[in-house]
C-alpha cells in the first residue's frame, strides 16, 4: 500500500487539478492532513481536499451535494468552486473537491458560534436525497488494517472488541430528541468566522440520525481536549440542552471515543507524534480514565 503522506497528495493534487483545467498547484499550502490532504491552492482562491483513498469517493460526491442543498436552505457554508465540474475529480482512484476559499477569519470559533448553527441546522427538513445513518465505527477496521506492523497487536484487539460492543448497544438508544439532519462532526474547528459570520465547514460526515451525536462530540471535547467549562456551559446554554443528562451520552461517548483512538492509528505508520497519541489515548481507555487529556491531529 502506497504511504499517504504530503508527497503522495501534492502528486494527486497536481493530477486533480490538471483534469480540472486549474493551474500547476506549485505553490499549494498544506493545511491539514487526517482523512483528507487540505490545500491552499494560493491563486485562484481555491481549498482542495484530497481524499485518502478511493473510498472515500461517495463521501466526497455527497459533500458537495449537500453543500449546494444548504445553501439553499439559507444555512450559512462553504460553497464548492463552480468553475469546475460539479463532482470529485479523480485522482489515481482518488477523489479530490475543489471549494472557494473563505475570507479570513475575524476571530476564532467558539462552541456558541457553533450551537447557533447546530440549532439552525437540526431544524432543516430531509435533503432531496438520501442521507445515511452516522455511523462512527465503520471506518475503524480500515484504520486500525492501516496500522498493522506499527502499532501493538494488544491495542488493535482491544479496540476491536470495544466496536464490538459499542456497535451492539448503539441500536437500543432512545434518543431525546427528534433525530434527523445531524452535522457529524459538530466541532469549533469546523466552523470559521467571517466578516459575515460563522459559516459551516467540512460536510463529509453529515446524516440522518439522532441529533445527539452532535452534542456529544463538545461534552467528549471538554474531557478530552481541554475545552474550559465555562465555554461548554456557553454552548449548552446557546443550544437549549445539555446532553450529558441522557441516558445514552456513556454509549454514545464511548463510541466516539474508540473512534477517535482508531482513528489515530492510521497516521502510525508515518507519524511518530501520532503513535505517541495512539498509545496515550488507548491506555487511558484501558484504564477507564475518561479525563486524560488528548491531543488532536
Amino acid at each position: 500500500m502506497i504511504p499517504f503522506d504530503e508527497g503522495r497528495a501534492r502528486l494527486l493534487l497536481a493530477q486533480a487539478c490538471e483534469s480540472a483545467g486549474l493551474a500547476a498547484p506549485d505553490g499549494a499550502t498544506l493545511l491539514a492532513l487526517g482523512e483528507n490532504a487540505v490545500f491552499d491552492l494560493g491563486d485562484p482562491a481555491v481549498v482542495a481536499k484530497v481524499g485518502r483513498g478511493p473510498e472515500l469517493y461517495d463521501r466526497a460526491h455527497r459533500e458537495l451535494a449537500l453543500a449546494h442543498w444548504l445553501a439553499g436552505q439559507d444555512v450559512p457554508v462553504v460553497r464548492p468552486y463552480d468553475a469546475v465540474a460539479p463532482e470529485p475529480q479523480l485522482a489515481d482512484g482518488h477523489p479530490v473537491t475543489f471549494w472557494h476559499r473563505l475570507a479570513p477569519a475575524v476571530r476564532p470559533a467558539r462552541p456558541v458560534d457553533l450551537a447557533q448553527l447546530l440549532r439552525a441546522l437540526h431544524q432543516l427538513p430531509p435533503p432531496p436525497f438520501t442521507l445515511g445513518r452516522r455511523d462512527l465505527l465503520a471506518p475503524v477496521e480500515r484504520w486500525l488494517a492501516s496500522a498493522e506492523g506499527h502499532v501493538d497487536p494488544a491495542d488493535v484487539a482491544f479496540l476491536r472488541h470495544r466496536r464490538n460492543a459499542f456497535e451492539a448497544a448503539l441500536p437500543d438508544l432512545v434518543p431525546r430528541l427528534h433525530p434527523g439532519v445531524i452535522h457529524g462532526d459538530a466541532l469549533p474547528r469546523n466552523i470559521h468566522v467571517g466578516p459575515d459570520g460563522p459559516v459551516l465547514l467540512d460536510l463529509e460526515f453529515m446524516a440522518n440520525d439522532l441529533r445527539e451525536h452532535d452534542l456529544v462530540v463538545l461534552a467528549l471535547s471538554q474531557d478530552r481536549y481541554g475545552v474550559p467549562a465555562e465555554e461548554y456551559r456557553a454552548f449548552t446554554e446557546a443550544y437549549g440542552w445539555d446532553v450529558r443528562e441522557w441516558p445514552g451520552f456513556t454509549v454514545l461517548r464511548g463510541a466516539r471515543e474508540t473512534a477517535s483512538a482508531s482513528w489515530v492509528a492510521q497516521q502510525a505508520a508515518s507519524n511518530p507524534a501520532a503513535l505517541k497519541e495512539f498509545r496515550r489515548r488507548v491506555d487511558s481507555l484501558r484504564d477507564g480514565a475518561t479525563e486524560v487529556r488528548w491531543y488532536p491531529f
